[in-house]
């Protein structure tokens, strides 16, 4: 196993590889980053957004090189602030080509799903996310294990066609 932060992030991004696929479990990240549009969507003003384009660069850049990055996020119900924000912004991330799908906490066993977020690269490369004691993503701690990745696998596999694409999220949402 083997860390990776930053620009060694960025280059695993864009190694050889077909489908990342992204499961994130938590109701409320920590990132600095995204302190403030966070405070401005919170406040009701409107947002800058320039704190998203380096991903979203990315995210096209490798979709249009025939890439699928898929994310699920699973949610409470009622959401948390943090969550509403998300839904506000992904849309950006879809426009993008990354495809984001939503999952109901309460519609799963927690026994389906993994203890921590992760990223799993094809089918065989894991990337599990590591945060600080505050809650601060601190990159992420790679590997390629046999055990693990078939675990991953199997978990995609469960979660991915049982969320919800993020428009027919958002609509259920608002009737």
């Amino acid at each position: 196993m083997y860390s990776l932060t930053g620009d060694e992030l960025d280059k695993l991004f864009r190694s050889p590889w077909q489908r990342a696929f992204h499961l994130e479990l938590q109701d409320t990240y920590a990132v600095s980053g995204e302190f403030e549009p966070l405070r401005q969507f919170l406040a009701g003003e409107p947002e800058e957004t320039t704190w998203q384009q380096g991903w979203l660069d990315l995210v096209q850049e490798i979709t249009h090189a025939g890439k699928v990055v898929q994310r699920v996020r699973v949610v409470t119900e009622p959401h948390t602030d943090y969550t509403r924000w998300a839904l506000s912004v992904s849309p950006r991330n879809i426009a993008a080509g990354e495809e984001i799908r939503w999952l109901p906490r309460h519609s799963i066993a927690s026994s389906d799903l993994t203890a921590d977020d992760y990223w799993l690269f094809d089918d065989h490369l894991a990337a599990f996310s590591v945060f600080t004691s505050t809650g601060e993503g601190a990159g992420f701690a790679v590997t390629t294990d046999p055990v693990i990745a078939a675990h991953f696998r199997s978990v995609r596999d469960r979660v991915w066609p049982v969320a919800v694409p993020h428009d027919e999220y958002v609509h259920v949402l608002h009737q």
